[in-house]
């Protein structure tokens, strides 16, 4: 059986980033910190995904963790 990540919402965190800043997009869905993350997957198989910001605006990060455009989001929470 393959592990699921925990759905942290059911639609997107929108957060301001800066450009050449890393960020790390929890995968697990068990942050704090939600869409980053806080080191809670260190109990799953889950790894955080590094991105590195192009430019500095806004961005729609993935909370159902369902997202095929990790760390984006898709809109695959309107399936859930």
């Amino acid at each position: 059986m393959t592990e699921k990540p925990v759905i942290a919402k059911k639609g997107p965190y929108v957060e301001s980033v800066a450009a050449g800043k890393t960020y790390f997009w929890c995968a697990c869905g068990k942050s704090k910190t939600q869409p980053f993350c806080d080191g809670s997957h260190e109990s799953t198989s889950f790894k955080p995904v590094k991105w590195v910001a192009d430019e500095t605006r806004k961005r729609a990060f993935c909370g159902c963790k369902a997202t095929q455009d990790q760390p984006f989001c898709d809109g695959a929470h309107k399936d859930l």
